[in-house]
């Protein structure tokens, strides 16, 4: 039988691969490179706050008074501009139970980013009514609310207690004694999240793309069940690797909001800088487990190869890559966790975030630690080839995914700018595979490609995009500025023409020709025919033309219009409309 040819990069081509994999990890370390400015809105979910952003501190955000009429407790809260309460932050307790039957006015329902569905809010002021006890001549009523600023920023729960005189209708706060025994409920939230912390992050295993990283370590420590000492040893190393990525990626976010930065978990994800280096990353990592390639667990420098199992190293950052590549999903139960621990001290929020990554590493942890777990699973063998190249479709599914978000972040030229960055990847790869031609001409042509694949997508991101200096086509602006003899330069076109395109790129973009528009006071009309149009085919029609490009040019002075050549030249089209002000 043939066997299916394969190449190891890091071992016979360690520039190719670690230039791809070096440019990957700075780009994922540094999602706040400069970014460009795309048309349409949806970037501007993105945008941020600068440093010099300053929030209000939460007494004066959120001002609480309180009085007392006839049986009730009324709590009136003053919102600052721009800033808000939950009405599930509420909680009112007397004599240690909380109050159910709150009537609550009505508020605003808008979508929560942090617990990931829609909430109702207060702005500018509430005021809340609690029933008190009748039979209790003194009583203590415990408050609780939360809120947060339109920016991003939200504070964690505030709480106070008034003790309350029935029969003189009087309130003061109230100062518990020292041995007390407070009743709120705080750290039984936090034993809570940190469990449900822990349960999203074993769901977060079974995402599309964390299970196939996954499937590189397990299969690993099945090949060496053997040896329980050194199983048990890189499943620690693993959790360890995992852990330490959440709680640093996590403490990046944190610092970043503390600084006035509008953002909460997953920001990295609003740069398409980030989502672009993760299309690539998923893009290597789905060849390579189709076995295209043979990376092994070398995968961003991991050492060792994974079937040796003596890098340490290697488990390491075989959990940091988990993590990173954990970036885009969310599994069940960690939009409360991660809602929940933004709102607490740094101390308590990193110890959920890391709980979370423990419980992403828990399943590989067990089946290290418990050597009784092998049992259920075959014998190593063929079938673990076959599975890793059946999870290569999930991975090219999560790329494909990436890429349609980098889409809906940016446009369609920075997709298409990705695709030909793939696809030159992907022929620097074959070019490597190649063994049957050994010419000297082959590597540098691969490496070539590999720089291409880089710089292609990193240029059309970067590029500073402008406003058209073109007004959008209509027959009845036509008309009414020839009803003025106001001169008129149309340009008829289509995305799918590519004569229209290189006209455009060698002609019509270029600042001469806008500088001839400006000093000769020209309309630059743009017909596009993109998707199908009545109108711009009715103007095509009354020019004897049946496709695109068409270029026409009203001198606005009488004269006839003027019908350009298909192909642009600098030259004549300067010629032409300059020729009205030598008249």
């Amino acid at each position: 039988m043939r066997r299916h040819a394969t190449i190891n990069i890091l071992g016979l081509y360690n520039l190719s691969l670690k230039s791809i994999l070096l440019t990957l990890s700075v780009l994922i370390l540094a999602p706040d490179l400069s970014l460009a400015q795309f048309d349409g809105g949806n970037l501007n979910k993105g945008t941020r706050k600068g440093l010099e952003s300053k929030f209000l501190p939460v007494e004066r955000a959120f001002i609480l008074s309180h009085r007392i009429e006839e049986n009730k407790i009324v709590f009136d809260w003053s919102i600052a501009p721009d800033y808000y309460l939950y009405q599930n932050g509420f909680k009112f307790n007397k004599a240690g139970d909380f109050e159910e039957d709150i009537q609550f006015p009505i508020g605003i329902v808008k979508w929560d980013d942090y617990f990931e569905k829609e909430l109702t809010v207060y702005y500018n002021e509430v005021s809340i009514s609690v029933s008190l006890l009748e039979e209790v001549k003194t009583q203590v009523v415990e408050v609780h609310w939360q809120g947060c600023a339109n920016a991003g920023l939200c504070y964690p729960p505030k709480s106070a207690q008034f003790e309350v005189n029935i029969e003189t209708g009087t309130s003061t706060p109230h100062v518990p004694k020292i041995n007390e025994v407070a009743t709120s409920s705080a750290s039984n939230s936090v034993v809570f999240t940190i469990l449900i912390a822990v349960l999203g992050g074993i769901l977060l295993n079974l995402m599309p793309c964390v299970f196939p990283v996954l499937s590189i370590k397990a299969f690993e420590l099945l090949k060496n069940q053997d040896s329980s000492r050194l199983s048990k040893a890189h499943g620690f190393v693993y959790s360890f690797g995992v852990i330490l990525s959440f709680v640093f990626i996590a403490s990046i976010m944190l610092l970043l909001r503390a600084s006035g930065e509008a953002i909460g978990w997953g920001f990295q994800l609003q740069s398409p800088i980030f989502v672009t280096s993760l299309v690539f990353l998923f893009f290597i990592m789905a060849i390579s487990f189709a076995g295209f390639i043979e990376i092994g667990s070398r995968l961003m420098f991991l050492g060792q190869s994974s079937t040796e199992g003596t890098s340490y190293r290697s488990s390491f950052m075989t959990g940091v890559l988990a993590t990173t590549v954990a970036s885009p999903c969310t599994a069940p139960f960690m939009g409360p966790a991660l809602g929940f621990a933004i709102t607490q001290p740094i101390s308590v929020a990193l110890l959920i975030f890391g709980f979370l990554g423990f419980g992403m590493s828990l399943p590989l942890l067990v089946l290290s630690w418990v050597p009784s777990v092998y049992k259920i699973f075959p014998k190593p063998g063929a079938w673990m080839n076959f599975i890793k190249q059946l999870l290569a479709i999930p991975l090219i599914l999560t790329a494909i995914w990436l890429l349609w978000i980098v889409g809906r972040q940016t446009n369609i030229d920075v997709v298409a700018s990705i695709l030909v960055g793939i696809t030159s990847l992907s022929v620097c790869v074959w070019l490597l595979k190649t063994t049957s031609y050994q010419g000297s001409w082959r590597k540098p042509i691969a490496y070539f490609c590999l720089v291409l694949a880089a710089l292609i997508p990193f240029n059309i991101l970067t590029h500073q995009k402008t406003d058209p200096k073109w007004e959008k086509f209509s027959a009845l602006k036509l008309q009414s500025l020839n009803s003025a003899k106001k001169p008129v330069f149309i340009n008829v076109s289509a995305d799918w023409c590519i004569t229209c395109l290189l006209n455009e790129k060698l002609v019509l973009k270029s600042e001469s020709f806008y500088s001839t528009l400006n000093d000769n006071n020209i309309t630059y009309l743009k017909a596009d025919w993109t998707n199908q149009d009545t109108e711009i085919t009715n103007f095509l029609n009354s020019y004897q033309r049946t496709g695109v490009p068409l270029y026409v040019y009203f001198p606005g002075n009488g004269e006839k219009e003027q019908i350009l050549d298909q192909i642009l030249s600098p030259t004549e089209i300067t010629t032409i409309l300059t020729k009205r002000t030598v008249l």
